[in-house]
């Protein structure tokens, strides 16, 4: 119990360090970019524990690559950004960066259905992992991205992930259903 309240009040802590105007970003990129603002959220939470001055170098020797803000931009997206005049300072801009994600995030779901496999390329875009290495990475960290929405919220709208394989063929399927819990 006591692990809880702490975890409630780092959270308001570190939210009381957002503007008024940050705290009005994740509603309007999810509604910009037809994404749950809770879910973003969620992501972030996960993500950076709601620090915009986050910067993830873990595994820049792995991949070449490293994670920047809020969201965790990851810097691989620096190109593509900077020819919508988006540089990586703007990164740590709180609103910038969940707009970003929020784009990312859109994108994948075009690209791979309103899924938490989506959810989970969010994190995991499995450029080095390949087949079942790469679902699971996914599957867990959608799973983490889960556990940080809203829970009187959750399952009004969203499943919590999970993976079916068809008896067909050897594919795994990530599913995102409506009004059912885990």
């Amino acid at each position: 119990m006591r692990s809880s309240s702490f975890v409630s009040l780092a959270t308001l802590a570190v939210m009381a360090t957002l503007s008024p105007h940050a705290l009005a970003c994740w509603g309007e990129a999810g509604q910009r970019y037809g994404v749950s603002a809770d879910l973003l959220y969620a992501i972030a939470r996960v993500e950076s524990n709601l620090n915009p001055k986050a910067v993830n170098r873990s595994h820049i020797q792995r991949t070449g690559s490293y994670d920047i803000g809020l969201m965790q931009i990851n810097n691989r997206h620096l190109s593509a950004l900077s020819r919508h005049g988006i540089s990586e300072s703007d990164l740590f801009a709180p609103c910038t960066n969940i707009q970003v994600g929020a784009w990312l995030l859109s994108d994948l779901f075009s690209r791979h259905g309103t899924t938490w496999d989506a959810v989970g390329a969010y994190n995991a875009a499995c450029s080095q992992l390949k087949g079942e290495a790469c679902t699971k990475a996914r599957a867990q960290y959608a799973w983490r991205v889960y556990r940080q929405l809203p829970a009187q919220r959750s399952s009004q709208f969203i499943r919590a992930p999970s993976v079916v394989k068809p008896a067909a063929s050897g594919e795994m399927l990530a599913m995102m259903s409506v009004r059912v819990a885990p």
